[in-house]
């Protein structure tokens, strides 16, 4: 089995998407997004809307988080709301802006399933979507206490 392998194709995969869709923004007169801001945008797409919810589901700080956002709402693309269920958060949503250009990245993430679907064939990309959207199961908890680096 070629387990090693698996990180790194998923992310290869990952990054050849991400690198696809902001292509076509760009081409479409968007401004240049970075991964960061783009995975920030897809979690609140998704209904991910706190700062350290974003955080913690992209195992990242809140400081990186919260930087990240700012760059958004520099943009123009998010803005920043006390969260009226408890006023000691704040949520993040989509401008005008930011909805208009959520618009043509599902459009570009539509030519991209149908380029890929095309390349792979229709069957294997469904049974690719059918594998990815399977419940994989609970995932390994940490232990309390990190165990010790070999070798030193």
């Amino acid at each position: 089995m070629r387990t090693n392998q698996l990180i790194i194709a998923l992310f290869q995969r990952f990054c050849w998407l991400d690198e696809g869709l902001q292509a076509r923004l760009h081409d479409r007169g968007w401004p240049d997004v970075s991964r960061p801001q783009s995975m920030v945008m897809t979690n609140i797409v998704s209904g991910i809307v706190r700062p350290s919810d974003i955080a913690r589901n992209l195992g990242v700080s809140r400081q990186a988080i919260h930087s990240t956002i700012g760059q958004l709402v520099e943009l123009g693309i998010l803005q920043l709301d006390v969260d009226p269920t408890d006023r000691r958060h704040m949520i993040a949503s989509l401008t005008d802006l930011g909805a208009r250009m959520r618009r043509d990245a599902q459009q570009a993430m539509d030519e991209l399933a149908e380029q890929l679907a095309d390349k792979l064939g229709h069957d294997r990309f469904a049974a690719l979507l059918e594998t990815l959207e399977a419940d994989w199961g609970e995932n390994i908890a940490r232990k309390a206490e990190p165990a010790k680096a070999r070798g030193g």
